[in-house]
């Protein structure tokens, strides 16, 4: 047999294998036929499992044509392979020139029988049938020819003609872009219905269709135990047939119902379709409540819809009002009210946040699309990160001092003294044993403009640790330099002890211990550029033994969370004294008012303070 294809070369495509067919074996099976250069079984780039193809390169064309009339459909492992010539142009093959579709095949026709029956028209280049995941033939299969005159040939003959018992329908192919855009034009064959009695049968549904034109195939879908489903599917001849059916048949009485009938959809067109539909409607309907929809949260169990609306109803017309509910039936703690306008809406937000409800302070806010806050909580967590790697300023602080803060600063990741001491004994931050002060970083403070680091009267530069070469040489001062730096570091303590302590504010126990302390260094402090107003007092119904919301709410925004951190920070001592400073500052993360349940709060406390430390643990945290 005379080579004829032009394209043709010494490189086979072997299909249809088994995971366990290995290059090894296939080079064993195809060098009896001749000899073989090279052989590659597919596999996929991560798990390294056999695809189900590979090439088989010979060095002889003529060698990989005996192969291909001898081995094709021959079981490799007891499954029949399929080969075919390998084309590294797939564009004949993707351009469905010669190619045909033929279907209504019966489930006993495999590749071996369809490949003999088309034989006769031409040179095959390579032919399928389609199967399911058990191999189990769907009843359709593809042939590819090698000229399009042999395609045309074997549709005209074998169109309509019976193969196995049934009457196969044999047309040109159509790749799924092409039959997509003839459907959507109204070309289409196949028609389904739906809404049909219980009772029918595939007989009449073939006679009620049969009248609008020849039917070439009909379907009722059956349950397992052999009961109608109530819809099917007809498919015409042509077009034209199909179209009538459809325009005639939709919404006609059938036995007491109404049926509907339409041109048949694939799964994904279908829910392609309806996706598209849902989110127009979606869209519409996020655009109508855009601005008078809200967000409340932190709502009581014992909080009901009808409460909720009584509470918003000063505001403004409330259409709608929901509280969500777990599958029990439980408040899950937050709901949604609609107004009737934006601007009643607006003062809802401005009049109902932070108001106590049943002991419980309200966040109102906007409703917000889950794109759009999951963008917005991403962009804040980005601001974040990029802001803890900012280099911050430092300060020097006398040991035992808390920290200060400039009014109308928020303290953000504060340190306390005992975290300090921790710091101290894990070797962080500064060196235990001298008079020097330790180095803290001051949280939040590194972007605010009009204050900067301004020494104290009288203090050195920090000499630099030695270590390396840096170290060697240093070890080189004389004694007189040594000595000199010993009579600076002397003459620096005494001016420290004359000068006025600075007042810091801090928890109740640290200024009793600050103000029985004696006076031993002054430290050094941010200063304004320009004057600063003295820090305003601490509010009435702030004091030692509780903090109120009102108060909380009297107190300038700088000052609330140093308010709040200033009694918590004892509270979370007494669970976990080694980790205070660290929690403290996790917990001031949270919204004022949640804190304020904190605060009262032992059991709730506990819980949170719990919480912290498994996400310090998880994070490698001391």
């Amino acid at each position: 047999m005379a080579l004829a294809t032009p394209f043709a070369s010494a490189s086979l495509y072997v299909g249809d294998l088994i995971s366990d067919v290995t290059e090894a074996l296939l080079f064993e099976v195809f060098n009896a036929v001749g000899p073989v250069a090279s052989v590659r079984v597919c596999r996929d780039a991560a798990t390294r499992r056999s695809l189900g193809y590979a090439y088989v390169n010979f060095h002889r064309v003529e060698d990989a044509e005996r192969a291909l009339d001898t081995m094709n459909f021959k079981p490799i492992r007891n499954r029949p392979c399929r080969i075919m010539w390998s084309h590294r142009d797939p564009s004949l093959r993707k351009s469905g020139l010669g190619n045909i579709f033929v279907k209504n095949l019966h489930p006993s026709i495999d590749n071996k029988q369809l490949y003999d029956t088309f034989s006769m028209f031409g040179n095959i280049l390579s032919v399928k049938v389609s199967t399911n995941a058990s191999r189990e033939s769907l009843g359709y299969g593809f042939v590819h020819y090698e000229s399009a005159e042999s395609a045309q040939d074997a549709v005209a003959r074998v169109d309509g003609k019976v193969i196995a018992g049934q009457k196969v329908i044999v047309t040109p192919f159509r790749s799924k872009k092409e039959r997509g855009v003839e459907e959507t034009a109204g070309i289409y064959t196949n028609v389904y219905v739906k809404n049909l009695p219980e009772d029918s049968t595939e007989e009449e549904l073939t006679a009620l269709f049969s009248a609008h034109g020849p039917i070439t195939s009909s379907k009722l879908a059956m349950s397992p135990e052999g009961k109608p489903k109530g819809f099917g599917f007809i498919n015409f001849r042509t077009p034209e047939e199909a179209t009538a059916a459809v325009n005639a048949l939709n919404g006609h009485d059938f036995k007491g119902k109404e049926l509907f009938v339409a041109r048949a959809q694939k799964r994904d067109e279908r829910e392609k379709e309806l996706r598209e539909r849902f989110e127009v409607l979606k869209i519409e309907r996020q655009k109508k409540y855009e601005g008078v929809n809200l967000y409340v949260k932190n709502l009581g169990d014992e909080i009901t819809e009808d409460r909720l609306k009584q509470e918003f109803a000063p505001f403004g017309t409330v259409t709608s009002c929901k509280i969500m509910v777990d599958p029990a039936g439980k408040s899950r703690g937050f709901g949604f009210v609609c107004f009737a306008s934006p601007e009643e809406a607006t003062k809802a937000v401005a009049e109902m946040t932070n108001r106590m409800l049943d002991g419980k302070p309200l966040y109102v806010s906007l409703a917000q699309r889950k794109e759009a806050r999951r963008a917005q909580l991403e962009a804040q967590h980005t601001q974040r990160k990029m802001q803890a790697g900012a280099p911050q300023p430092q300060a020097m602080y006398p040991q035992g001092a808390p920290m200060f803060y400039a009014p109308g600063i928020p303290p953000r990741n504060f340190m306390y003294p005992q975290q300090m001491m921790q710091q101290q004994r894990r070797g962080g931050g500064w060196q235990p044993g001298t008079q020097g002060n330790p180095q803290m970083v001051m949280g939040g403070m590194g972007a605010r403009p009009g204050y900067q680091l301004m020494p104290a009267q009288g203090q050195p530069q920090q000499q630099p640790r030695s270590g390396g070469r840096g170290g060697r040489r240093s070890n080189q001062l004389g004694g007189k330099q040594m000595g000199n730096m010993n009579g600076q570091r002397r003459q620096q303590q005494q001016q420290l002890q004359g000068g006025p302590q600075q007042q810091f504010r801090g928890p109740p126990q640290q200024q009793a211990q600050q103000q029985q302390a004696p006076q031993q260094q002054q430290p050094q402090v941010l200063q304004p550029e320009v004057p600063l107003e003295a820090s305003p007092a601490v509010p009435a119904g702030a004091s030692e033994e509780g903090l109120t919301i009102k108060a909380l709410a009297s107190a300038p925004p700088g000052q609330q969370k140093q308010m709040i951190g200033e009694r918590l920070f004892p509270l979370v001592s007494k669970h976990q004294p080694e980790r205070a400073g660290k929690i403290t500052g996790m917990l001031l993360e949270m919204d004022n008012g949640e804190l304020i349940h904190l605060l009262e709060s032992d059991q709730a406390l506990s819980e949170k303070i719990g919480e912290a430390c498994n996400v310090l643990e998880a994070a490698g945290g001391d």
